[in-house]
């Protein structure tokens, strides 16, 4: 039987437990923590320039719920429920543009770009294509609540979350600076990473900059341990931030454009924070990043890399160079997340302790695991 007490992580971090092995190695909590964490709250499904021109589509797993995120007619961002009203068949199976209407391909219902049902061939027969019983303004496709912040579709899949900006207040008004347009850098701009480990390691190790002089010895030259600081909101985000951002340079000494009026603490500042409970995104004077973790299985995740610049026209050499840049940092944490991964695979480790000093950040993202699951728990047991 596995250990899923969650009290002793609640506790303050000197004397507080990490999560026990279960809530990254059985399933049964993977299940759990499928509704607990990132259904009932605004998590990050994918990137709007996923999608750049209305009618743009694109299939997506997430949770193991088939979704679709379109860009309508109209050029508005939307999630839909990838099934059909009638019988539930998948409607897109793989990126396209949609020209006309979306079709299924079972039966030929076809839903307009805004997930309204608009033909039902021989619903009624051979030839009669309405029915008494088959209301098209009550048979659209499902569309999920979604939101756009920092380039990134955030989803509330319950349907039941507080407003996004009310969710999230915190977090927009410390970075309201960056409340503006945002550039996707375009296909040399983005990645994938497939990692074998549980979500919460990623967001764990992002968290905290206390592994920087061992994992990461080419940014600790410029970046130091003690260059950084800890930002810590309980309940809502956590990360670290450091004090001396150098920008990346090309050959003739060029830069990418800054973000307009930003304050002085952006010359030399960057910040790098877990908005709970799966997006990881960075800001800098030129150029922001999301990192969207999508849970696979209690041993697997993707990683979905975007870079953002302030400008939609940026050297594509230094971008490359760019992307490349961070690729290399974030690889280098994949023999750490993926190491702590086998060690949950010990009864012998009991969930760790916390630095008092140095793992503030990555501690506030277990209280607010343990929280959301003895709540989501006590919820359970209250109706059975």
């Amino acid at each position: 039987m596995h250990d899923t007490n969650l009290d002793a992580v609640r506790r303050p971090v000197a004397s507080a437990h990490g999560l026990p092995n279960a809530h990254y190695v059985d399933p049964s909590v993977f299940e759990e923590e499928r509704a607990a964490l990132l259904m009932s709250g605004w998590s990050g499904l994918a990137a709007a320039a996923d999608v750049p021109a209305p009618g743009d589509a694109v299939p997506l797993t997430f949770l193991g719920m088939p979704l679709l995120l379109i860009r309508d007619k109209a050029g508005a961002v939307r999630v839909f429920h990838n099934i059909c009203r009638h019988r539930g068949m998948i409607l897109v199976d793989a990126p396209r543009k949609i020209e006309g209407a979306i079709r299924c391909p079972y039966h030929s219902w076809c839903y307009s770009t805004e997930g309204r049902l608009v033909s039902t061939p021989h619903v009624g027969g051979p030839g009669k294509n309405t029915v008494d019983g088959i209301d098209k303004d009550l048979l659209g496709l499902i569309e999920v609540r979604s939101h756009i912040w920092m380039g990134v579709v955030w989803v509330n899949l319950s349907g039941n979350a507080p407003a996004f900006e009310d969710a999230n207040a915190d977090l927009l008004a410390r970075w309201a600076e960056f409340d503006k347009p945002l550039y996707h850098g375009g296909t040399d701009s983005q990645f994938e990473l497939t990692v074998n480990c549980n979500w919460k390691l990623a967001v764990e190790n992002y968290c905290e900059s206390y592994h920087l002089p061992w994992v990461h010895p080419d940014l600790n030259t410029y970046s130091r341990l003690e260059d950084h600081y800890h930002i810590e909101t309980p309940g809502r985000y956590s990360g670290q931030g450091t004090l001396v951002y150098r920008q990346l340079k090309g050959e003739d000494g060029h830069t990418f454009p800054d973000f307009d009026g930003l304050s002085d603490m952006w010359d030399t500042a960057a910040e790098y924070i877990t908005a709970y409970p799966n997006v990881l995104l960075g800001v800098h004077r030129d150029h922001a990043f999301a990192i969207i973790l999508v849970p696979q299985a209690p041993g697997q995740t993707v990683e979905k890399i975007h870079l953002f610049y302030a400008q939609p026209d940026t050297d594509p050499a230094l971008r490359a160079r760019n992307t490349e840049q961070w690729k290399q940092v974030f690889s280098e944490d994949i023999f750490v997340v993926e190491g702590m991964q086998r060690g949950r695979q010990t009864p012998m480790f009991d969930g760790g302790r916390f630095s008092p000093a140095m793992d503030g950040p990555t501690h506030l993202f277990h209280d607010w695991v343990a929280e959301r699951m003895m709540t989501h728990r006590a919820q359970a047991e209250a109706a059975e």
